[in-house]
């Protein structure tokens, strides 16, 4: 498995977190793998064989080539049906909203083709770029000028609203909504349209998946710490609030999470983010 970030152009780091891509050998035999929530939509292009996604347990559908996947609030479950291959953009929470009129909301735990969310002529263009382009440099260089070039058209970043995710980003998502819009009901209400429109999960949504990658990344990286510790760092209020949030965002419990095979790829991704 070969996972490779880079990171985007200075005029767009305060959209996009990264760019990424992936390639695992088709020898490798396929089985499911559950994509946890980060709080991140993604802009992705497989160039390699198909991917499914589950819908339930047993039902699936082929994923289109070129997709925006909005904001999840449930693990994605996938499955590669041979040689894997992708590209993809991760933008931060209030990124992508700067590029595109759809509220993020409508994209919830979905994949939906770039085309129907961009000019079908303008995303046409760029998934042959990608698909064309003979290396990542050349492929980043494309996505970046595709953004730009809708940046000029799109007002800047909403400053409440990336106010609000610098703080949850900040302290992990442990700071109550309430304290970030000084205690009124109506700025909260204000700002949870906002984010609703614009980033897709709500305040506290956000800060629950926020909370959850930053125990995620303690759970990955110090193996040898029990939960109590981990849930304590990650400013959980006890360890079966830690465990309930864990096992609603990932559908398994902590103590689980690191021998199921179906979690290699979140593992990779969120060891390496």
């Amino acid at each position: 498995m070969n996972y490779q970030t880079y990171p985007p152009s200075v005029k767009l780091e305060s959209f996009i977190k990264c760019h990424w891509s992936l390639e695992v050998p088709a020898g490798m035999h396929p089985q499911k793998q559950r994509i946890v929530p980060d709080g991140c939509m993604e802009m992705i292009f497989i160039l390699g064989d198909n991917i499914r996604r589950y819908t339930s347990d047993n039902d699936f559908i082929i994923q289109p080539r070129a997709v925006i996947v909005g904001q999840l609030s449930r693990p994605f479950v996938i499955e590669p049906t041979g040689y894997v291959h992708c590209f993809a953009t991760r933008f931060y929470p209030y990124g992508l909203a700067n590029f595109m009129t759809t509220p993020l909301k409508e994209l919830e735990n979905k994949e939906t083709p770039i085309a129907e969310l961009f000019d079908p002529v303008a995303s046409r263009a760029l998934e042959q770029r990608i698909v064309l382009a003979n290396t990542n440099a050349e492929r980043i260089e494309a996505v970046q000028e595709f953004f730009l070039d809708k940046l000029n058209e799109q007002s800047t970043i909403d400053h409440i609203i990336k106010g609000t995710i610098d703080v949850l980003l900040s302290t992990n998502g442990s700071t109550p909504i309430k304290t970030i819009v000084d205690n009124e009901q109506a700025g909260r209400r204000q700002l949870e349209r906002k984010f609703l429109r614009q980033v897709g999960l709500s305040p506290k949504q956000l800060g629950k998946v926020i909370r959850l990658q930053a125990a995620l990344k303690l759970l990955l990286n110090r193996r040898h710490e029990n939960l109590t510790e981990i849930a304590y760092q990650s400013d959980y209020y006890d360890q079966a609030h830690f465990i309930r949030d864990f096992k609603d965002f990932t559908g398994i419990n902590p103590s689980d999470f690191l021998k199921d095979e179906e979690m290699l790829l979140s593992s990779v991704f969120y060891t390496s983010d």
